[in-house]
């Protein structure tokens, strides 16, 4: 579990791809209010691995792509992570991770 994040979490490794599996963790849970809205559950987000996450969100904010948390917080992985808004990403929530 990972309170902090609000899920319990499962990888799964497949070659050079990782699958995460997500629980919520409490009601308030991000998960949980994904699920709500989505009630046979589906992606919840992609992740893409960077070389330098502060430059490649900085390089995709100059081109009009808001970030919700600009500054790059600790994802489920122990590394750097932002998200970028699912509005200015075709309806997905991307995650960039510090390789």
């Amino acid at each position: 579990p990972l309170p902090e994040h609000g899920v319990y979490t499962v990888f799964v490794e497949l070659g050079n791809t990782k699958i995460e599996l997500l629980h919520p963790y409490g009601e308030n849970s991000p998960i949980q209010g994904f699920l709500n809205k989505n009630k046979s559950g589906g992606i919840h987000h992609i992740c893409i691995e960077v070389d330098d996450v502060t430059k490649a969100v900085n390089d995709l904010m100059a081109k009009g792509i808001k970030a919700l948390n600009p500054i790059p917080k600790i994802g489920a992985h122990g590394k750097p992570v932002v998200f970028l808004h699912p509005k200015d990403c075709h309806g997905t929530l991307v995650e960039l991770e510090q390789s």
